[in-house]
């Protein structure tokens, strides 16, 4: 990096915290620490909500999945707008209403305190499995640009989270998210002009866009159905969109968000602004992997992008046949590339691509790279400048996600858990300074176990699965609560666990597609609640009659 990137990095960095403290400056209460006051306007609810999303896991693992696998992924996607607008018009004005600062505050409300309480530890579960690797995403890439080990990177990374989060609360999260959100944006912009910008002089963009498609790169709407299939349409719009309730109505880094709103109205806008630019945004970051992955054709790539892998490639025995097969294999692909942009024949291509990666697969001996590929092209085709701005947008989305988690894992841990079974009398300050202090313990706990996330493989991919493996539940329980109201909290609790159980054994058992894990899990939890509901009567009649 040039002295001109670390003051692009440095500077962004240092106003985004100072902005966020600043915007802070008086957090009196626990209302006003967890809530903000509810004085958040819906645009600055709108970019935390997304900023919330789109961690450094979105820029450094979605272009490098559309590098390795096209721009299918997007379809995950599609069946968010829809969610958006059912949580608009279902949760967002219930939780209002209730006045409660978690979503699982509610279930006790609704169920019983037992329910509240299984939730709630679903919820700490899943959510701090991710936490982890959520740090662990911009620790590569301090790890890349220095060579450090991963545990100083995170640390350092963590230390700096936590600090603002601790002392600023939700509000602090809220518009660092806001300035975060911006500096991505920008970022985003810059890494498409420079990608295409960095295409050969007679490769136009609509030629780049051909030969992505040709390799498979430019797939962005499967329509063939497979339930083992991950990324086709029907998994996006039904998979996708009861992930997307699970995670924008149930999951508290979420509901947390909307929960900061003025009004009804104010929460629902920013919901809805979400429904309307997540799907482009996340089709731009992956129209950028796929043009890089159009420019890896005409410059030759590394056989795998992780520094530290290939040079211990490098030195196994038979490497130098390898090597030779991918430099000819290169070569001959990208005179297919040209032949094929001149005659339209797009065999030669597709082969020696096909040779290319079978040489990858070879020499890797089960590597995952994937996470690496963008950060390669990035600190090394870039020019002075852009470097930092990139990397300031993906430490901005690093920031935004980790804070925002570790923020409603400190909360969840002091309302459901402390508050509710320890300290339910306690004062507004003393919760206050026990919020501070779970917040504090979440983000060591991020810092220790981001590590883990090393050999998930692409971490886009890992933290959705692990999202799913406890949404389902989340979903189908509060399903129950909002719209069958003739269930009771000894037939909620039953059918969480009923729930749990299912999605466990098939992610054991099957190959079914995580996304189906949301639909199904729900379904199991809602048809067990109902189930167990209407035997309790029967089983209460039975009682009585033995008993008379």
């Amino acid at each position: 990096m040039t002295p001109l990137d670390w003051v692009v990095l440095g500077s962004s960095v240092l106003f985004i915290v100072a902005y966020g403290m600043w915007k802070s400056r008086r957090n009196a209460t626990m209302n006003e620490y967890l809530l903000a006051g509810q004085a958040i306007p819906w645009y600055a609810m709108a970019l935390s909500i997304m900023a919330t999303q789109a961690s450094a896991i979105t820029f450094i693992s979605t272009t490098g999945q559309a590098y390795t696998d096209g721009m299918r992924f997007v379809q995950f996607y599609f069946g968010m707008p829809l969610a958006m607008i059912l949580i608009s018009m279902t949760a967002v004005p219930i939780f209002h209403r209730t006045k409660v600062y978690t979503a699982y505050e509610y279930l006790e409300r609704r169920f019983d305190a037992k329910t509240r309480a299984l939730v709630s530890t679903i919820f700490l579960i899943q959510r701090g499995l991710a936490v982890g690797v959520a740090l662990y995403a911009p620790a590569i890439v301090l790890t890349v640009i220095f060579g450090w080990p991963d545990q100083w990177t995170t640390l350092i990374m963590g230390t700096v989270v936590v600090a603002y989060t601790t002392f600023g609360g939700i509000k602090a999260v809220t518009w660092t998210d806001f300035q975060q959100m911006i500096v991505m944006l920008i970022g985003l912009i810059a890494a498409l002009i420079v990608a295409v910008g960095l295409l050969p002089a007679e490769v136009a963009f609509t030629d780049a866009l051909r030969l992505a498609g040709a390799a498979g790169r430019f797939n962005a709407v499967v329509t063939s159905f497979d339930w083992n299939d991950r990324y086709n349409v029907w998994n996006g719009l039904l998979g996708g969109m009861f992930l997307a309730l699970a995670y924008f109505g149930c999951d508290q880094s979420q509901v947390q968000r909307y929960l900061t709103g003025k009004s009804v109205t104010q929460s629902r806008l920013s919901l809805l602004f979400n429904a309307v630019a997540k799907i482009p945004m996340q089709f731009a970051i992956l129209l950028v992997g796929a043009i890089v992955f159009v420019f890896y054709i005409f410059e030759k790539p590394p056989i795998v992008f992780q520094q530290q892998e290939m040079a211990r490639i490098e030195q196994r025995a038979g490497f130098a046949p390898l090597a030779q097969r991918f430099d000819k294999a290169f070569e001959a692909r990208r005179d297919g590339a040209r032949e094929f942009l001149e005659s339209g024949n797009p065999l030669p291509f597709q082969q020696a691509h096909g040779e290319m990666e079978r040489v990858r697969k070879e020499a890797a001996a089960g590597v995952n790279d994937t996470n690496y590929i963008f950060l390669a092209f990035v600190t090394r085709y870039l020019p002075a400048g852009m470097v930092g701005l990139i990397l300031a947008a993906i430490f901005a989305a690093a920031m935004s996600t980790i804070s925002a988690e570790i923020n409603s894992l400190a909360t969840v841990s002091v309302v459901d858990i402390y508050r509710r079974f320890w300290n339910p009398g306690g004062i507004d300050s003393h919760m206050l300074a026990a919020s501070r202090i779970a917040t504090v313990f979440w983000g060591a706990y991020a810092v220790g176990t981001a590590s883990f996330g090393r050999n998930l493989g692409s971490l886009i991919e890992a933290v959705n699965m692990l999202g799913s493996l406890f949404y389902g539940s989340l979903l189908g329980v509060f399903v129950l609560a909002f719209f069958f109201r003739r269930v009771g909290g000894n037939a909620a609790f039953s059918a969480v666990l009923a729930g749990q159980a299912v999605i466990f054994a098939l992610f054991k058992f099957t190959g079914i597609s995580f996304l189906w894990y949301n639909v199904i899990g729900s379904l199991v939890v809602v048809l067990v609640g109902l189930a167990l509901s209407a035997a309790a009567p029967q089983r209460r009649a039975a009682q009585h009659s033995e008993s008379a």
